[in-house]
Parts: structure tokens; C-alpha cells; sequence
């Protein structure tokens, strides 16, 4: 009756423990298609330094984390703001409707080689051929005007 399974026990089990190893070992899906975070098209580019939570600064503008905000790793996981304290991270973020940091995500390297508004260069430098005066009300140019630029 049930002498079948005294017979093919041990290698059913065998059977059953190798292929669970061999499972384990094997790369999983998501791993093999490479995870692909979408970031929202309103999402700016910054580089986050928390300071005292919920207190942060953004491209080193002193901002404020909203109630709720959510930090995500490089691996789409939450992360608590107070374990970043002092580190200078690139990231995406989003503002909520009152302009606080409601989501904010850690960027792989490869994220970080995408193009995103947000993080552009700052200089300080100003040409003098690139102030545009207004025209005088006869609409003539003003009389010390520099030359259009070519």
C-alpha cells in the first residue's frame, strides 16, 4: 500500500534538497533584468546633507523634510533620515505642496549619469556683452549700448 514511499523516500528528499540549492544560488529575476527606478518627471537633482532631522540642505540651501518624507537607498529601500547625518548623498527629490522634501531617492551610479534638472552649475561670473539694455521710448538704442552679439 504505502511501501512505495519507503523505497523512494531518501532520493525524493535528496532530490528536493538539491534543487532548493541550486534555486538559492541562481541569480534571481530582478537581478538578471537590472531594476529600473521611474522617477517622476517633477523630480530636481540635488546633493542632500542632513543636518538634524528633520533639517537638511539641498545644493547647500538650508530645507526642511515634510512630515512623512520618504528616503529611499540605492536599493529602493527606506532609510531614516537621522542615519544620513553628515553624509553628502546625490539624489532626485520631490517637493510637496508646501515646497518641503516629501520623497527623496539615493542615485546608483547609473541613475547618476542620467541628466536631470536641479543640479546646475552656479557662477558668479557676468560678461558685460550679455546685458541687454532696453530700447530708449523713441525706440532708438541707448546711446552707450553695447553691439548685438553675433
Amino acid at each position: 500500500m504505502k511501501r512505495w514511499l519507503v523505497i523512494f523516500k531518501i532520493p525524493l528528499l535528496l532530490l528536493v534538497f538539491c534543487l532548493m540549492g541550486v534555486a538559492c544560488l541562481l541569480p534571481s529575476v530582478a537581478d538578471a533584468q537590472g531594476l529600473v527606478r521611474p522617477f517622476p518627471t517633477a523630480a530636481l537633482r540635488g546633493m542632500l546633507e542632513v543636518t538634524a532631522p528633520p533639517n537638511i540642505l539641498i545644493n547647500g540651501q538650508s530645507e526642511r523634510l515634510s512630515p512623512g518624507a520618504r528616503i529611499k537607498s540605492a536599493n529602493n529601500l527606506i532609510v531614516m533620515s537621522g542615519t544620513l547625518v553628515g553624509q553628502q548623498l546625490l539624489v532626485n527629490y520631490v517637493r510637496d505642496g508646501q515646497g518641503m522634501i516629501h520623497d527623496v531617492w539615493i542615485l546608483t551610479p547609473a541613475e547618476a549619469q542620467e541628466k536631470r534638472a536641479g543640479l546646475d552649475t552656479i557662477t558668479n561670473i557676468r560678461f558685460e556683452s550679455l546685458n541687454v539694455q532696453p530700447a530708449t521710448p523713441s525706440g532708438t538704442p541707448p546711446v552707450n549700448a553695447a553691439p548685438p552679439p553675433n
